[in-house]
């Protein structure tokens, strides 16, 4: 048998590999600090999402249950869902109440309020705003009469 023996053999040079792995390290070091700078915009946005989705939930909740839901802000960064059974505004017994932590996933926002959401069970709401923040800004969220939820 002969065997014929190729010098093109394929494949990587352990220079040509230190190189590439050279210039990705380059660039890795430039656009971590750039990324790195967002981050707090990111966790705003996020948190903004997040109590958003929760708002536009309890207002769902009182249209499919027929009664009222009620967002209470705790301190500067929980806040409370009750199902309000008995349209009374305080917690009785029987009525389910969430409370949410946005610093579990989003340790540097706050949030505050102008009034306590109340979300009708004809899917109405009382005005209101909730603002969240951090050190890149803040975002607002604004409760319509109609019950719309918008970012603004």
């Amino acid at each position: 048998m002969n065997y014929i023996h190729n010098n093109n053999s394929e494949g990587f040079t352990l220079l040509e590999i230190t190189i590439v792995i050279a210039i990705a390290g380059m660039l890795a070091a430039i656009a971590v600090p750039s990324l790195v700078s967002q981050l707090p915009r990111y966790r705003l946005s996020g948190a903004a999402r997040q109590v958003m989705g929760d708002l536009m939930w309890a207002r769902m909740q009182a249209v499919s249950e027929k009664n009222e839901f009620r967002i209470f802000i705790i301190d500067s960064h929980r806040y409370q869902i009750l199902d309000d059974d008995d349209n009374n505004g305080s917690v009785g017994s029987g009525e389910k109440v969430q409370v949410k932590d946005i610093r579990d996933e989003y340790p540097d926002v706050s949030i505050s309020n102008t009034t306590n959401p109340i979300f009708f069970p004809r899917g109405s709401a009382s005005m209101g705003t909730i603002t969240l923040s951090n050190s890149s800004g803040s975002r607002k969220l604004k409760i319509h009469l109609t019950g719309r939820v918008k970012m603004v």
